[in-house]
């Protein structure tokens, strides 16, 4: 019988379609799970046409409604066709005769490549390669390297055509996939070796028979990275509701092999960029873990905010359908996790969490008391950093203590009233009632070293922005067996400042680390425009804090528009230009609830979101916008806010240079030299994440001057 599968190119453009041309595709689906072949040619309905002139009579096209159609791979042999896009009529049309399909020799994969425009290029710029005075930018690669890792002769004489980097851009959305992806890797400076084991390897591991490339039932059979074979309308009436589901075919094998490995000799570490899907990763990990625990047995599933538990809870809910199941596991901030150790210890007496302003005023009355002349920042800093994050409690240990990484010097006749400092704002924080939420952290760490593991597994998502005494906690919430801490995170969107050396907590990691690369969210262009912020800046590893991390091989497959940027001369200009496109989003077919208004302070929000609602836009913050609003609201919400979320469109608003950085963030180079870089980070960092939450459209504005962020990445 024959069946319709969908190349995960589709799914990438599904949120752009309206629920009527969805409901098209289901209709498509049903006619194809109930026809013969023979019927399905006949079926005026659907309208399975060739095209005249077309690159590949394998490309037809099918009726979505009235003013939508769909191309689709239709092979002479098998029973299997793959819809590929769905556009509009002429587009579709137009877009169906450029494309060729083909069976990759190496990695056995179904590829695609437009031909027509490919054949087009390729002579004026073999013609600009042999004038120029670069070398080629694959001159380091023999044809037989590139030959063992797919590449075709179509492909090779492209290849061998381009100069540089930027001409690589232009064609990659033109070249066959898995051929295109080891183009992108080697460019990005990937050894031949990496590039065979990222794409070549988990592909020959599939399968081990012959490779026949006229036979594309069975190369599309092996293309489980990009095609997807339903078989109920139910699932697929899932996926096109709630597109997050799509998460649960296709996994990139890299994904799966880290997700569903059997087991893990001890701490595992998944990393990578924005939209490499390291949570979708987290939340596999957890479902196959589910299938494995013994009566009793929970797991804990943490992260760092209360908007990115929900977001979890939402996840977990479309993968796990479980309900029973899903009870096993708790889902929670992993502050929200230490006040619950400490609210069930015997005798347990509540404090309030202490509000972020008030500390640095308790600071300096605790100065005042002890007669210590230093600044409130620094003693903040020196309790996070080097107390707290060393889990000190004696002057004896305070006194020799490493200090390595902080700036400021401290003699040693100085720490016995540093200390004495620290005492007195601790047992003021005690006689009133309050604690803060490290100080819950450690407190908590500690009862549970004392009583025991609550749990068998636990998996962290966001992990970079984790403290000490947090990792602490976490460590003593499990015990140390195999897979015990799974963690995903990315040291490139590290907003908060938490300095932490996984390693030296005893957390392991080496040899059960694999870091994603490839973007599934946003568009190359948004994408390299993004990474431009944080480019030849060392952030540090997650596992080591004395190596760095890198962004090498980071890329997208989808292609679209670059980000739109936008110089005001005042605030009020600024925000009628922010009406303006959201209002131009929407007009083009984008949900409001699709949208996201991102700036650094929440004044700044309150402002967008009035006068939005004024222009006749609904709008609501982060907080405000409950679960039915979502659907119909742009949602507006600060850059900390915004992490780990993702929009179709994104605005990030007031990127001006007193917001980012913002000041009052960054500590000054003559308090502690090293601290000041370290914020700098940070709010670098901030920005980076505000701009990779958009998936197809990113706006950027600024009145005035704008952030020298901007101005140093080349805007």
């Amino acid at each position: 019988m024959p069946q319709l599968a969908f190349d995960i190119t589709f799914f990438a453009e599904l949120p752009k379609l309206q629920p009527t041309v969805r409901k098209g595709v289901l209709e498509a689906w049903e006619k194809f799970d109930r026809l013969t072949l023979d019927q399905l040619f006949k079926d005026p309905g659907l309208k399975l046409e060739s095209l005249t002139h077309a690159n590949d009579k394998q490309i037809r096209t099918i009726r979505i409604d009235q003013f939508w159609r769909g191309v689709v791979l239709a092979p002479t042999t098998g029973d299997t066709f793959v819809l590929l896009r769905v556009m509009a009529h002429d587009k579709a049309i137009a877009w169906a005769k450029k494309q060729k399909s083909s069976i990759n020799e190496v990695t056995r994969a179904v590829e695609i490549r437009d031909a027509a425009t490919l054949d087009a290029i390729t002579p004026a710029y073999e013609q600009v390669a042999r004038t120029s005075s670069k070398a080629r930018l694959f001159a380091a690669f023999s044809d037989g390297d590139l030959r063992a890792l797919g590449i075709d002769d179509e492909t090779l004489r492209q290849a061998r055509s381009l100069v540089d980097t930027e001409q690589l851009e232009i064609f990659a959305p033109l070249l066959p996939q898995d051929q295109r992806e080891v183009l992108q890797y080697l460019a990005a400076g990937c050894t031949v070796e990496e590039v065979w084991q990222e794409i070549v390897a988990p592909a020959l591991q599939a399968s081990a028979q012959p490779v026949d490339t006229q036979d594309y039932e069975t190369a599309i059979r092996h293309t489980r990275a990009r095609i997807a074979l339903i078989t109920a309308p139910e699932e697929l009436r899932d996926i096109l509701e709630k597109p997050f589901a799509a998460w649960r075919i296709f996994l990139h094998p890299s994904q799966r092999k880290v997700a569903y490995r059997a087991s893990y000799s001890g701490p595992a570490q998944v990393t990578g960029g924005p939209g490499t899907g390291k949570t979708v990763v987290a939340l596999h990990r957890v479902k196959h873990l589910l299938g494995h625990l013994r009566d009793g047995d929970r797991i804990l599933l943490t992260t760092y905010t209360n908007a990115l538990v929900n977001a979890l809870r939402s996840g977990l809910g479309s993968l796990v359908e479980d309900a029973e199941l899903r009870e096993r596991v708790d889902i929670s901030t992993v502050d929200g996790f230490a006040s619950r150790v400490v609210a069930e210890a015997p005798g347990a007496v509540t404090l309030r969490p202490l509000m972020h302003n008030e500390e640095e005023s308790r600071w300096g009355k605790a100065a005042k008391a002890t007669g210590f002349t230093g600044s409130a920042q620094f003693l903040a800093q020196e309790y996070r950093h080097i107390v707290l994050a060393q889990d000190i409690r004696t002057l004896a240990d305070y006194e020799t203590a490493d200090r390595r990484g902080r700036g400021s010097r401290l003699t040693a006749a100085e720490r016995p009233l540093v200390w004495e400092t620290i005492e007195r704002f601790t047992a003021g924080l005690a006689a009133d009632g309050a604690r803060t939420w490290l100080q819950t952290c450690a407190q908590a760490a500690r009862q549970l070293e004392e009583k025991g593991p609550q749990y068998r597994h636990v998996v962290v998502d966001e992990a970079q922005d984790l403290h000490p005494a947090q990792w602490r906690l976490l460590r003593a919430a499990v015990p140390a067996r195999p897979d015990d801490l799974f963690i995903a995170g990315d040291p490139h969107q590290r907003i908060y400042d938490s300095k932490v050396s996984l390693k030296s907590l005893g957390i392991k990691v080496t040899g059960r680390s694999v870091k994603l690369r490839k973007n599934y969210r946003s568009t190359q262009e948004i994408l390299r425009w993004s990474t431009a912020l944080l480019i030849g800046r060392p952030i540090a590893q997650l596992e080591d804090e004395g190596r760095n991390d890198t962004l090498l091989g980071y890329r997208s497959a989808l292609h679209g528009d670059g980000p739109a940027l936008h110089a005001a001369a005042t605030e009020e200009a600024e925000l009628d230009a922010l009406v303006t496109q959201v209002r131009a989003w929407i007009d083009a077919g984008i949900g409001a609830g699709e949208i996201g208004v991102s700036a650094r302070f929440n004044k700044t929000c309150a402002k967008a979101v009035a006068r939005l609602k004024d222009a006749g836009i609904p709008a609501a913050t982060l907080r405000a916008a409950d679960t039915a609003g979502e659907v119909t609201t742009v949602r507006v919400g600060t850059m900390h806010s915004f992490k780990g979320l993702e929009f179709r469109c994104v605005a990030v608003i007031g990127v001006t240079e007193d917001a980012l950085p913002f000041p009052k963030a960054v500590t000054p180079p003559d308090v502690d030299a090293k601290q000041h870089e370290t914020d700098l980070m940070s709010e670098r960092c901030l920005l980076f994440v505000a701009c990779t939450r958009a998936r197809d459209g990113l706006y950027v504005s600024w009145s005035g001057e704008p952030s020298p962020f901007l101005v140093q990445a080349g805007v």
